[in-house]
């Protein structure tokens, strides 16, 4: 057994890798190594040999054991430090510019316009973008005849032959959802309806997806002075300045009676500044809601009455952020997100400030 402890030790002490190492163990603890070979020979010994060899060949196991244990972390220590050695890194280097997204302007305007109707007490109201003629038309007071309803206005889904329903349309505005409200919550309601809308129309300041939101407000006491102030409570919020509003009377089917409101503004070079200035622009139209509309709602307009009012979140961007084409908002540019786009961390809030 010395002479055994003498070998393998010795093999163990001068093993350098951890296959050498290997070895050693299956040639000297292995099933067939020696140590072991020398265990099974325990049966044929007499009780008083067992006594002797059997102690002393387990000590010599454990010997050999807890030296290939101890020889194996010594390789592997050694064999990380020869890879610390030729593998480093200079934490103090600055790291590699990664390039972010940004916040569409839509998606922006779209924030911001919640929030500053919210305060006022808004909630905010969606519906599907696939309408039925009824909610998108009828029930608007839209007759049919209405130019709004012809197929080069509006986009119409495909009815199998034969099919005598009237087809779904992509709604042209989020009114719908006005009808939907007032027929699932009743009156009094005051919500905004933020959301895509669709038309057959594409030049610079139309294109055939654009982005609407509109206000309805009903109670039993609303009038046009209330319309007249929320909107420029509204636009004063948005632009950051006192802005001045002028009604002039128009005709809307769901509305009775009906204005396009303009807002102050001032033209110079090229560009408009709204809230001072002598001249005026349109931007949106509204009036008091028409009691047939009421009734398609299931609301008695003998009861209750209100304003209502849509304005594009597209071209409130533009106004806004200086965009001079609504055809780039949809054209995914990453060169025109970057510029016209907002950092995550640094969006313009109602709390801390809309205008940057």
């Amino acid at each position: 057994m010395d002479d055994l402890k003498v070998k393998y030790l010795g093999q163990i002490g001068e093993a350098g890798d951890e296959a050498t190492l290997e070895a050693i163990r299956l040639a000297a603890v292995g099933k067939k190594g020696e140590v072991s070979l020398k265990m099974r020979e325990l049966g044929k010994m007499t009780p008083e040999e067992r006594q002797v060899a059997g102690p002393a060949l387990n000590a010599l196991k454990n010997e050999i054991t807890s030296a290939l244990a101890a020889k194996k972390a010594a390789l592997a220590d050694a064999a990380l430090d020869a890879r610390l050695a030729t593998e480093w890194l200079d934490v103090t280097l600055p790291a590699r510019t990664r390039r972010v997204g940004s916040i569409h302007p839509i998606s922006q305007v779209t924030e911001e316009v919640t929030a500053i109707f919210a305060d006022m007490g808004f909630a905010v109201a969606e519906g599907p973008q696939i309408e039925t003629d009824w909610y998108n038309f009828d029930a608007l007071n839209i007759p049919g005849h209405h130019p709004a309803r012809a197929e080069m206005d509006t986009f119409y889904t495909h009815r199998a032959e034969g099919d005598a329903r009237p087809p779904h349309v992509l709604r042209t505005h989020t009114s719908p959802v006005q009808i939907r409200t007032m027929e699932k919550t009743g009156a009094p309601i005051r919500i905004i309806c933020p959301g895509r809308v669709y038309r057959a129309d594409y030049d610079q300041t139309h294109t055939p997806m654009f982005h609407q939101v509109e206000g309805l407000a009903l109670g039993k006491d609303i009038s046009m002075a209330n319309l007249k102030w929320v909107l420029e409570e509204f636009f004063t919020a948005f632009f950051g300045t006192e802005v001045k509003t002028r009604f002039r009377a128009s005709h809307f089917p769901f509305t009775e009676p009906s204005a396009e409101v303009d807002i102050q503004c001032s033209w110079e070079g090229g560009t408009v500044k709204v809230g001072e200035g002598d001249d005026w622009l349109e931007v949106l139209g509204s009036g008091m809601v028409h009691p047939k509309v009421l009734e398609a709602g299931g609301i008695d307009p003998q009861e209750y009455q209100g304003f209502a009012f849509g304005i594009g979140i597209d071209r409130l961007a533009m106004l806004k952020y200086g965009i001079p084409d609504l055809r780039a908002f949809f054209d995914s540019d990453l060169r025109w997100l970057r510029h016209y786009g907002f950092a995550s961390l640094d969006q313009p809030t109602l709390h801390g400030g809309l205008n940057r």
